[in-house]
């Protein structure tokens, strides 16, 4: 019997056959159009963004606001309290100094009526003359924040701040939700009974701020010689001193301290990570620089952060810690 070989259409061994051929050039064809689409979606998304930065000889000159777009300001623990402590001229260029504090507005604040303007406040809309105050609490507390208030006023003055008189001229705490208030209050008290008197200072709801012309925002930036009730350079003083009565020099630092400490503080070195001794320490407390026993964190803003190291939220004080770059 007489057997013929046929090949099959995927036997290696024949040509392939031509609609095999078209198939595979459409294919080709399909997939340049595609990426050809991608690069073209690509390139205008990149230009969208080039539009967007900042560009110098190719590159973004602006880190700041490279960085603002990366992270959505939402996700930031970014908060806001209202303060009226008279003239709001002084108390906006205060907290713009103040360490954590992101932003400082002028305007009005529980009222009569809205949207009033700078003269109708004047002749008794009932409004208060109100700072904004956006701050980081990572950086810097609520109740921090109420302490510098209470520098930079009279807590028992009626009506009055300085040489400025006028229920506009009231100090005021206005907060947004409860947990500000008890914050709030919690500070007044704890203030109040060291005094040992009451202050004049109302603390109720915010029930409505509204901005001041544009005119009176960064009033004392743009005017440096105009009035002011508020020592300014208070702004740049701790609240709190703490007096350092140890040795720092070298060599006292070399016998008080272990290698590693000193090798930690004086030459920035790092701690080996779960290593310390303080690592899984909660007890309550207030954790101090090992050198000069200044207070640096709180027990309670201490957080377990898989790192290794001891970490905290924030410095027990805004101007606690010194930031650096470390590249």
């Amino acid at each position: 019997m007489k057997y013929e070989r046929t090949k099959l259409r995927g036997d290696r061994s024949g040509p392939v056959p031509r609609n095999y051929k078209k198939i595979i050039i459409l294919l080709l064809v399909l997939l340049l159009f595609i990426t050809a689409s991608f690069a073209t979606e690509a390139k205008k998304e990149i230009n969208g963004i080039q539009k967007e930065l900042p560009i110098m000889n190719g590159g973004i000159n602006d880190n700041a606001k490279a960085l603002s777009m990366i992270i959505n300001d939402e996700y930031r623990d970014i908060n806001t309290i209202y303060l009226a402590g008279g003239c709001f001229w002084g108390v906006e260029a205060y907290f713009e100094r103040v360490l954590g504090v992101v932003d400082a507005q002028s305007g009005y604040a529980n009222g009569e009526f809205e949207n009033p303007t700078y003269e109708e406040v004047i002749r008794g809309s009932g409004h208060a003359e109100t700072v904004r105050v956006d701050y980081d609490e990572n950086i810097i507390g609520l109740e921090e924040i109420i302490l510098h208030f209470l520098r930079i006023i009279n807590p028992y003055s009626v009506n009055r701040q300085g040489n400025d008189i006028g229920v506009q001229y009231r100090s005021g705490i206005y907060y947004t939700n409860d947990q500000q208030m008890k914050r709030v209050q919690k500070v007044i008290d704890y203030f109040e009974n060291q005094e040992g008197k009451k202050t004049a200072i109302e603390i109720e709801p915010l029930q409505a701020f509204y901005n001041a012309e544009k005119y009176h925002q960064d009033y004392l930036e743009k005017n440096p010689f105009g009035y002011c009730h508020i020592s300014l350079s208070l702004a740049d003083k701790p609240l709190f001193d703490f007096e350092v009565e140890r040795d720092l020099s070298d060599e006292a630092l070399k016998e008080r301290l272990s290698y590693t400490s000193y090798n930690i503080t004086q030459n920035a070195g790092t701690e080996y990570p779960f290593t310390s001794e303080l690592l899984d320490v909660y007890e309550k407390g207030i954790y101090v620089d090992i050198a000069s026993g200044e207070p640096l964190f709180s027990s309670e803003d201490k957080f377990t952060s898989g790192t290794g190291w001891p970490s905290f939220t924030k410095a027990i004080t805004a101007n606690a810690l010194e930031y650096v770059s470390d590249m």
